[in-house]
């Protein structure tokens, strides 16, 4: 078997969390210490929030959609395809490697999805970006650190609290989603999301396309009101 390739490594802006970008052939990995975050042969779970989404807002005209983590891009390229052609897509990442990776050795893995002319990617927290967008997006798609249990960022609390849950419900359009990627079920994240006022549904999705590989789960929040 071929050995695993050390091509580079980011630090999270904030905390002195280290993430690695690993190759063993055509594969990719992306790592914090010894925990894969990603990996370029597991994607299901990261194309299904963007298709769950789009199922419920339905094929809004001028849908704008905001995107929390760039990763390898499976949630963005889903989005490219079940999203309208007169669609925005914002894209804000964290880690400035991570969008630096994607132009460069994951290029492979990203093709030409980055020059879509739907897509903006900023390199900004996601959730200042939320905070900041009253009543702008149609869909929120959160797929940073682990979910609400996260393990890479402990201000991942900050998106998933209470408090950030309810800068997501004002961010969104009435009728808009919120989805949440986890990689674990987590009852009282779901509790938090009915309190604030999103009516809630628990999907739970396979890591690998086709139905095969670990479980996941995606929380689908629609805004009440």
């Amino acid at each position: 078997m071929r050995p695993w390739i050390h091509l580079d490594t980011a630090n999270v802006p904030g905390d002195k969390t280290q993430l690695k970008l690993m190759q063993r052939g055509d594969e990719f990995s992306i790592m914090l210490g010894t925990n894969e975050l990603m990996n370029s042969r597991l994607s299901g779970s990261e194309e299904a929030l963007a298709t769950l989404s789009a199922e419920r807002i339905g094929g809004r005209a001028k849908a704008r959609v905001l995107i929390g983590g760039l990763g390898m891009g499976f949630t963005l390229r889903a989005a490219l395809g079940c999203f309208g052609a007169d669609s925005e897509i914002v894209v804000a990442e964290l880690v400035p490697e991570i969008i630096a990776w994607a132009r460069g050795p994951l290029t492979p893995v990203f093709g030409t999805c980055l020059d879509d002319p739907r897509v903006k990617i900023i390199n900004d927290d996601v959730g200042k970006v939320i905070a900041a967008g009253k009543g702008a997006y149609d869909a929120i798609l959160l797929d940073v650190d682990n979910g609400p249990d996260g393990v890479s960022r402990e201000q991942n609390d900050r998106l998933y609290g209470l408090a950030a849950l309810r800068k997501s419900w004002a961010a969104l359009r009435p009728g808009g989603v919120l989805a949440v990627w986890s990689a674990h079920s987590s009852a009282p994240f779901a509790k938090r999301l009915a309190v604030a006022d999103f009516a809630v549904d628990e999907v739970k999705v396979r890591a690998r396309s086709g139905g095969k590989g670990a479980r996941h789960v995606i929380w689908l929040g629609v805004k009440r009101g």
